[in-house]
This record gives C-alpha cells, structure tokens and sequence, in this order.
C-alpha cells in the first residue's frame, strides 16, 4: 500500500473524529488551543490505536483466507464506507456536550474508532507496515480533530454531513481499488 492509499484511507478515517470535533467545538463555543489538542490526543490516539489492534487479531486469520483477502478488505471496507455515506443523509443531530472529561472524549474515541478496527483487519491482509500506517493515521486524524474543534466553534454543523459523506466516499473507492488490485484488473 503506497502513502497515496494510506492518506486517503487515514483522511476517510477521520472523518468521525472530524465531524464530532465539529460538533465538540459547536458546543464549546469559545475555544483554545487546549481544547483542540484534547480532541485531537484522544481521537488521534484511538484512531491509531485501534487500527493496530484489528491488525493482530486479523494476522491471526489472514493464512486461512489468504486467497479472499482482497474480497474481505473490499467487503469491510465497503460496509465501513456505506454505513458512513448513510449516517451523512440521517436527520438525526447527534447532540455532543461541552465537556471534555476523560468519560465523554474516551467513549467518543471508541465510538469513532470502531471503523478503524476492522480496516486494521483488513490490513493484515495486505502489504502494510503496520507501526508506519497506525502512527500516520493517528497524526491525520489528530490534525484533523483540532481543526474539527476549531470549525465548529466558527461555523457550527454545516460540515458534518459533508464530511462524513467524503469519508465514507473515500473508503468505498479506496475498497474497490483493493478488489481489482486482488482480481488483477489492475495493477
């Protein structure tokens, strides 16, 4: 997987941690670098974290499907992306408080993150330095947080829906690519 690819699937990653860091700094209102920072460690940490954690239990399995792996990438992939695009479309407003405890920002990392789980499965399939592409998503997502915060303490949730829609775009091309890579319909 090239720095390409891996961008791509880092940005479309963030895209949560980014709209919730929206959403975070819509219901902060004055912010500061503090806060931007916060929201980045946390979604940055887990969006690298979990990433790491799919990858193990995935190595774990990838002799057994060796021969399918580009379907199974394609697959999660897909179901992470489309599941992406579906909530960009829901009218639900998602309501995120102002508070930063470690309780409300570590159960917004893990829900976030959740995706980035199962592209970690989908890495073990793959050709990826696991340790290069973890940290590289981590500091994508942890800019992209801070600058989250940032945007929505400015223009509020006008971006949200457009962001996750980007992201999951992102993934589901980004798992079609990896099919016809694994079919040998291109190179």
């Amino acid at each position: 997987m090239g720095l390409v690819e891996l961008f791509l699937i880092a940005v479309g990653l963030s895209m949560d941690a980014f709209a919730v860091s929206v959403c975070k700094g819509l219901s902060l209102g004055k912010i500061n670098g503090k806060h931007m920072c916060i929201a980045g460690l946390w979604f940055g940490g887990f969006q690298g974290l979990m990433p790491a954690i799919g990858y193990f239990f995935g190595s774990f399995f990838a002799d057994f499907i060796t021969s399918v792996s580009h379907w199974v990438a394609f697959i999660l992939l897909l179901c992470i992306g489309g599941n992406m695009i579906k909530e960009s479309f829901s009218k639900e407003d998602e309501d995120v408080d102002a508070s930063m405890s470690v309780k409300s920002m570590f159960l917004l990392a893990v829900a976030t993150s959740i995706d980035a789980l199962a592209v970690g499965v989908s890495f073990a399939f793959m050709q990826v330095q696991i340790g290069w592409a973890v940290t590289f998503i981590a500091v994508i997502t942890f800019i992209l947080s801070g600058i989250g915060v940032k945007v929505g303490s400015i223009f509020g949730v006008k971006y949200k829906s457009k962001a996750e829609l980007a992201g999951g775009l992102v993934l589901v091309i980004m798992g079609a690519k990896i099919l016809l890579e694994g079919l040998g319909i291109i190179g």
